[in-house]
């Protein structure tokens, strides 16, 4: 079957780079000149793995069962990062019972590995379907099935024509979604929603529904931020078709069917929302993710621009911002002065720098998976809040240049991902949240509290500082943080 979309690497766009550190000042002088090259790390901790955000977009959707064509490791951390997510989500949206998708892994093991995995990967789905009878089957190929050639593309073909006769007939899609194939992890959420297209919607042209607007939203979105999205949405006059998180086969077939897209932050679906502007005129938008007050007006302006709901949005705003004035009034007392250091993903991260100087703090440093050309205007408006002395670290998962860097900087409160930071004794909270909502001007309120009660109740991070031994030696911490990063030769 013809693609519709090619696999793209965002490895590939303009500017990008996984390691690189500087002052704002600097990076953004290099981009702004596209002379931001990419560094290398002589040691690496480990960064995440594509396939995982392939199977996060995917393994909430409705009547499907997501194959992991590898051994039993790669789908050993689905439990952690999807499962209990879904399951925190189907709890507070009270459909615990509900059947969602199935994740199932073909197990290959050392006799697959030489002699080739295919027979094993046509038994699994064949099992897939005589226990599940799922409407779609997603098959996601792996480091391993790759290096020794399982052909999952003619594989799926043959057992979708197999069961094109079967009482519901099965869509089987395959997912290229190698750990290797990228060194962007959002890679995978591209790859997931070009697989949706190419098999799933494949050539369908469904009737427009006036007000409908595909809301692309990342797998870390829980259902309090679905519903304030909606709310929100629904207040200026239009109707959201949240994707592909905990979606439906129908939510998935009206994605041609909606009059524009957006997306939760700068980049996530981009390259789909493109793909949608050209075969279907969907027109779009592409803006900051709705955290923090700023963002939350730049996202609905943003809509409203490309909707033609510029008053209704207007008056959204005033009114939301009288409701909760008083009380981020109150927080930021608290907070005014403080400094502040984030380790988030890159759009969340932005989002986080942004809440923290509309309550006064001062930011030291910001660690972000990514950088590329697409973030340079949010890079300008954190410069707008913070200066341009704040350090950037250009880093997908090195904690241990994280550590290090703390400790010399000594932050009065650190917001992101606090596994390590939590021993080093600082306050400490996350932007992501499962149960309450983070988006909206909601969220700002809901945030601003995380940070106050971050704030008023830090002894079990003082504890852990007392009794819990880093895993790092004095002497690495005494070192530079960044003694591992090779610059490029200008």
């Amino acid at each position: 079957m013809a693609k519709q979309i090619e696999d793209t690497i965002r490895d590939k766009h303009a500017g990008f780079t996984d390691a690189q550190v500087g002052s704002a000042c600097d990076i953004q002088n290099k981009a702004k000149k596209h002379c931001l090259k990419n560094a290398h790390r002589t040691f690496e901790q480990g960064i995440q793995c594509v396939q995982v955000n392939s199977m996060n977009a995917l393994i909430s959707l409705r009547d499907t069962v997501t194959i992991i064509h590898a051994p039993l490791g790669c789908s050993g951390c689905a439990a952690i990062s999807a499962l209990d997510r879904l399951a925190v989500y189907k709890h507070h949206k009270g459909i615990d019972a509900e059947k969602s998708g199935i994740l199932i892994s073909s197990g290959l093991g050392e006799k697959e590995v030489i002699l080739g995995g295919e027979k094993r990967l046509r038994e699994t789905i064949q099992k897939a379907v005589e226990r599940h009878n799922p409407k779609i089957i997603f098959v996601l190929a792996s480091c391993a099935s790759s290096i020794i050639g399982d052909d999952i593309d003619a594989i799926a073909a043959d057992m979708e024509k197999k069961y094109r006769l079967h009482e519901n007939p099965i869509i089987i899609a395959p997912i290229h979604c190698e750990g290797f194939k990228s060194r962007n992890h959002a890679t995978g959420y591209d790859l997931a929603l070009a697989t949706l297209q190419n098999y799933v919607i494949r050539e369908a042209r469904p009737p427009k529904q006036k007000g409908l607007i595909n809301l692309f939203a990342t797998h870390s979105l829980s259902y309090a931020d679905q519903e304030e999205m909606k709310r929100m949405l629904r207040g200026i006059g239009l109707e959201a078709n949240i994707l592909p998180y905990h979606a439906t086969y129908e939510d998935i077939m009206k994605i041609p069917a909606a009059e524009y897209s957006i997306s939760v932050c700068q980049i996530f679906g981009d390259e789909y929302l493109k793909f949608l502007n050209e075969k279907y005129g969907i027109p779009y938008a592409k803006t900051c993710m709705p955290i923090g007050t700023r963002n939350v007006e730049r996202w609905l302006r943003a809509i409203a621009e490309l909707t033609g709901k510029e008053k209704e949005a207007e008056e959204f705003i005033a009114s939301e911002k009288e409701k909760f004035k008083d009380e981020i009034a109150e927080i930021r007392k608290k907070t005014e002065g403080l400094k502040v250091c984030i380790t988030a993903g890159t759009g969340r991260g932005f989002a986080a720098a942004t809440i923290a100087g509309e309550f006064g703090m001062k930011l030291l440093c910001i660690h972000t998976p990514y950088y590329e050309d697409a973030y340079y205007p949010e890079f300008q408006l954190l410069e707008e809040l913070h200066g341009s002395e704040f350090l950037i670290n250009v880093a997908d998962m090195q904690p241990y240049e994280q550590v290090n860097l703390l400790l010399k900087y000594k932050p009065d409160v650190f917001i992101g991902m606090s596994n390590w930071v939590n021993r080093l004794g600082i306050p400490s909270t996350h932007i992501l949240d499962g149960k309450r909502p983070t988006f909206g001007f909601r969220g700002v309120l809901y945030l601003g509290r995380k940070i106050e009660d971050a704030l008023d109740n830090n002894n079990f991070n003082k504890s852990l500082k007392g009794r819990i031994e880093l895993a790092y030696r004095d002497e690495w911490l005494k070192q530079d943080a960044f003694k591992y990063i090779q610059f490029p030769k200008d």
